[in-house]
């Protein structure tokens, strides 16, 4: 099943996500249930949050993903939320 994952950093947490991106990576990687996604900018530009699509079996799969994530585990979220998708464009 599909779930988007969308996240938003704690305000002045940009140095917890650049210290943990290569490990956040790694799990992506080692994982491989993100299909598309990548960091949310803020007006400078500057990473601020996540967008994720993930590919995994249900709802509980995607929140323990999110939970050991080391973006999540390091404490950079200010939010998390997780829903089910359903792509009807940009195959």
């Amino acid at each position: 099943m599909t779930f988007i994952l969308i996240a938003h950093d704690k305000p002045g947490a940009l140095e917890i996500r650049k210290a943990n991106r290569d490990a956040h990576l790694a799990y992506l990687k080692e994982t491989d249930v993100g299909t598309f996604g990548g960091p949310m900018l803020d007006a400078e530009g500057n990473m601020c949050g996540s967008m994720l699509v993930l590919d995994v079996p249900d709802m509980a799969a995607a929140e323990a993903w999110a939970a050991n994530d080391p973006y999540a585990k390091a404490g950079l979220f200010a939010s998390v939320e997780i829903k089910g998708f359903k792509q009807v464009v940009g195959l």
